[in-house]
């Protein structure tokens, strides 16, 4: 994750080099990313790391908004008793990588705490199209993970989400989810100025 930044060609000799494998089942893996929108293919010219600009950064986190905002929603509605535990040990994961002040750590802790709801609302459709949305942001939400304070902003506002679903309060599990994707303001602004990082 983050290997391959945006606006990088992808050198098919390379690839072949680095995962041992041939060219038949790097081109079918190439292709299966091509359809996720994580890179561009290009006739004759390769594939390159898709690289999302201002506009299509906002559009997509409210896009990714709003369809946790649902998750978040069902979730409170339709939650089983095990999937409260596996939220709240997802919860505990995003807890002890925040003190731990590792980044990476809480960030594979903050996607399963996502997931964790995605698969709570009981609507694969939509738990589906959360998860693909979230594989194309993965490298900006990771990234905004890298900003001042924002591990420790993240885990407060998942504090509110948790008890939101838990207290069966569909609208305010919807609103705090919204509001804890939505990249507004200084923080779109951080975010966009920490984006030549990508490429360092």
């Amino acid at each position: 994750m983050g290997a391959y930044p945006p606006g990088k060609r992808l050198d098919e000799s390379e690839l072949l080099t680095e995962f041992g494998v041939s060219r038949t089942p790097l081109r079918e893996a190439l292709i299966q990313l091509g359809s996720l929108g994580l890179i561009e293919l290009r006739p004759r010219r390769g594939a390159v790391v898709v690289q999302l600009g201002p506009q299509q950064l906002i559009e997509m986190f409210e896009v990714m908004g709003e369809l946790e905002g649902m998750c978040g929603r069902l979730a409170a509605r339709r939650i089983t008793e095990k999937e409260q535990d596996e939220l709240l040990a997802a919860h505990q994961a995003c807890k002890e990588a925040s003190d731990s002040d590792g980044t990476d750590a809480y960030y594979y802790a903050n996607e399963r705490f996502h997931y964790a709801i995605y698969a709570a609302s009981h609507n694969s459709f939509l738990a589906t199209e959360a998860r693909q949305l979230h594989r194309k942001l993965r490298v900006y939400r990771r990234l905004q993970l890298r900003l001042r304070n924002r591990v420790a902003n993240s885990f407060a506002e998942h504090d509110g989400v948790v008890a939101a679903i838990l207290a069966g309060d569909g609208e305010l599990a919807h609103e705090r989810l919204r509001n804890h994707i939505l990249i507004q303001g200084e923080r779109f602004g951080d975010l966009v100025a920490s984006i030549p990082l990508l490429a360092a």
